[in-house]
């Protein structure tokens, strides 16, 4: 069956591009004609560096069985194809370039050989094409082939003079900067160029100062930097590719501005060297300040306890600022989970852990069981020291979460049902006197909710506290054996009455078993 493709409504587009069909009154095999067009004809605008071009062909006297195609100026060798289209992607050497397409409809009157030379109009094709079935990369006897007859003698051509097409960026809708944070923040784009992803060579980023930028490869989309040495007359930033601490990108980024505000930007580049427009986070009219650590202790307030909140914070604030003789006074920090949401958080807060050799984490009966799970291990085994007080809510009698839950960041073999309310005025004593902690004693107003006792993992940590009186009786607080995790399943901000000793407590906990020296 006869090849033919008859197109009338363009026509004229390619006239530049075919030939009249050859006439001939000789008896024997005629050579087929080529044609090829692009839609919108690339004669009328520049295109893309992605494009799609169909071809076609005719053969007076027999059948079309392919095409030899080349692009001029990119390789200098003809291809066999059986399509009449394709979708290339063409390189970028400059800001616009132009290239030549060329194709040569092949017939099917071929000699019935396999022939390893294909020459015609002083032109060498190579061998016939052909399936290479045991994918030796040679032809072997019994392999299907294309048996090439005539060629078209005058290829038909087209130009296309290439548009280069800028990159674009944009920030994800999961990235922003909360208006204060310490020297750690992790940042995520989308990039994206007309001519293909891949024709994006560089993201350049920055701190402050766009002139002092760090050109990062092309592929990347998420990065968190942090602060490599917190004591540098000039500080900077380690580059952690996709958050990972295992994937540091060897130049270090200049411009931070300790408590100060900053400003980071991206800009995308492709391999024309044409640029995106720059983004910037904060917005031009928001603030992003960034704080020095004050020392080695940062204390998470992870409580939910709304109007209150603020009189939770100022006890613990107190009680740090007090004990070991004033001397953590103005050397620790704070952060408020609740009301300062960090963008990804699950990288985010651990690096900003790091920053820091102690953290206490408080809550009432809703921590962050998800970021508790991701952070602690990790943390500890950076050399990291974390101590904990809250509750676990569950809304019956059994648990929404199993005990694997809490075995993700302590180490329990058990956990007991909950007491709806341990009421003020329970005693939390030592688990034995050897342990030399300070007793304790449940406060009011009001009782403390979802109240447990553990059974921790004797081999891994030591009981410190137990809870006894009518209504529960059990451990409650432990420590593990190496001093790198306290645990007491109380908020110690509703644990002062009595002898008022939480602040002796924090003393135990901080400068006497994790070995805190401020």
């Amino acid at each position: 069956m006869k090849k033919l493709f008859i197109i009338i409504a363009v026509l004229s587009l390619l006239i530049s591009s075919c030939k009249d069909d050859q006439v001939s009154n000789a008896i024997g095999n005629q050579a087929p004609n080529s044609g090829l067009f692009l839609y919108p004809d690339s004669s009328i605008i520049k295109q893309p560096s992605r494009l799609h071009v169909h071809w076609w062909g005719d053969d007076p006297d027999g059948i079309i069985i392919g095409f030899y195609i080349k692009w001029e100026g990119i390789d200098s060798a003809w291809s066999f194809t059986a399509s009449n289209d394709s979708i290339f992607s063409l390189p970028i050497g400059s800001s616009d370039t132009v290239y030549t397409f060329k194709v040569c409809a092949v017939d099917a009157e071929g000699n019935g050989i396999y022939d390893r030379d294909i020459v015609s109009n002083g032109i060498s094709f190579d061998n016939e094409p052909f399936i290479d079935a045991n994918q030796n990369g040679i032809y072997d006897a019994g392999e299907s082939y294309f048996d090439i007859g005539l060629i078209d003698p005058t290829p038909a051509n087209l130009i296309f003079p290439i548009k280069n097409s800028a990159p674009v960026v944009e920030w994800t809708s999961l990235s922003f900067v909360p208006d204060t944070s310490l020297p750690v923040m992790t940042f995520q784009w989308n990039a994206d160029d007309l001519d293909g992803v891949e024709s994006i060579s560089s993201i350049n980023i920055s701190l402050n100062d766009t002139n002092n930028f760090v050109a990062l490869p092309g592929s990347i989309r998420l990065i968190t930097i942090r602060i490599k040495d917190l004591n540098a007359q000039i500080p900077e930033m380690e580059i952690l590719l996709n958050g990972s601490d295992r994937n540091i990108y060897p130049q270090l980024l200049s411009g931070l501005q300790l408590n100060a505000d900053n400003k980071f930007f991206v800009q995308a580049v492709d391999l024309s060297g044409a640029t995106s427009n720059r983004i910037v986070l904060p917005g031009d009219n928001d603030v992003w300040y960034v704080k020095k650590p004050k020392g080695k202790v940062l204390i998470f307030d992870n409580f939910s306890g709304a109007s209150s909140d603020q009189e939770v914070m100022l006890f613990y604030r107190n009680m740090f600022s007090t004990i070991g003789g004033g001397s953590l006074s103005g050397k620790f920090d704070e952060y408020d989970l609740a009301n300062q949401a960090l963008p990804f958080e699950n990288v985010t807060i651990y690096e900003m852990m790091r920053l820091f050799k102690y953290v206490y984490w408080y809550s009432t009966s809703n921590p962050r069981l998800d970021l508790l799970n991701i952070v602690t291990n990790k943390y500890i085994e950076q050399g990291g020291k974390i101590a904990f007080s809250m509750t676990f809510q569950d809304s019956s009698s059994t648990f929404i979460f199993d005990l694997s839950t809490l075995q993700g960041f302590l180490p329990i073999d058990f956990v007991s049902e909950k007491l709806p309310f341990l009421n003020a005025g329970a005693n939390i004593l030592p688990s034995s006197p050897q342990v030399n902690y300070p007793p304790l004693k449940t406060a009011g107003p009001g009782s403390i909710a979802f109240v447990r006792t553990f059974l921790p993992n004797s081999v891994v940590a030591s009981e410190v506290y137990d809870v006894s009186n009518s209504q529960i009786f059990g451990n409650i607080g432990f420590i593990t054996n190496d001093k790198t995790l306290f645990f007491i399943g109380l908020p110690l901000h509703q644990c002062n009455a009595g002898n008022q000793n939480v602040d002796e407590l924090f003393e135990k906990v901080f400068f006497e078993e994790f070995g805190l020296i401020p």
